[in-house]
């Protein structure tokens, strides 16, 4: 093999890896955050543990992008729980758009600390949601508190958690094909 070819071959081995790196770094970012709570990103689970007696208190922020058409708020604004307890907070959208409009929830969890401590056994932002023109619904989440946060020692101090939400329009474009 000669030099040139050994060096081209080299070098399309490269860029192909490093596309296949580009492609794959979003779902690995995803799962990073997952499992270690990075960045507020909260966890997944299907069982709580069972209240311990100690409390926290979660606040609940709700935002819209501009583009949606949506009212989306918090029926309480914060709410003392148990941690390691199971519980449930309520959130009401309304679409005030004169058409139908499908929207998906982020959210994070501050500090960003709590992320990897705060478990949602159901939530709207798993799926999108279609609401008709002028249509109201409520949206559950149900979630616990990981006892666990109390025996890192960069979280055990925490006495207040706030669950984020932005919802942006679902681009019908990238969801019809």
């Amino acid at each position: 093999m000669t030099r040139n070819l050994r060096t081209a071959l080299l070098a399309v081995a490269g860029v192909a890896g490093m596309t296949g790196v580009g492609f794959a770094s979003v779902p690995l970012y995803r799962m990073f955050c997952q499992v270690t709570g990075f960045n507020g990103t909260t966890q997944r689970g299907d069982i709580a543990p069972g209240g311990i007696g100690d409390r926290v208190t979660v606040r609940f922020d709700a935002n819209t992008n501009p583009a949606l058409g949506w009212e989306f708020k918090p029926e309480r604004a914060s709410e003392t729980v148990d941690i390691g307890a199971r519980d449930m907070a309520f959130f009401t959208a309304k679409n005030v758009s004169g058409r139908p409009v499908t929207g998906t929830a982020t959210f994070n969890v501050t500090p960003s600390q709590a992320g990897k401590y705060f478990t949602k056994i159901q939530c709207f932002c798993f799926t999108q949601q279609t609401l008709q023109p002028g249509e109201t619904i409520r949206m559950p989440v149900v979630f616990f508190v990981d006892p666990r946060l109390l025996a890192d020692p960069d979280a055990r101090d925490i006495r207040a958690i706030t669950l984020s939400y932005t919802f942006y329009p679902v681009d019908s474009a990238k969801t019809s094909g």
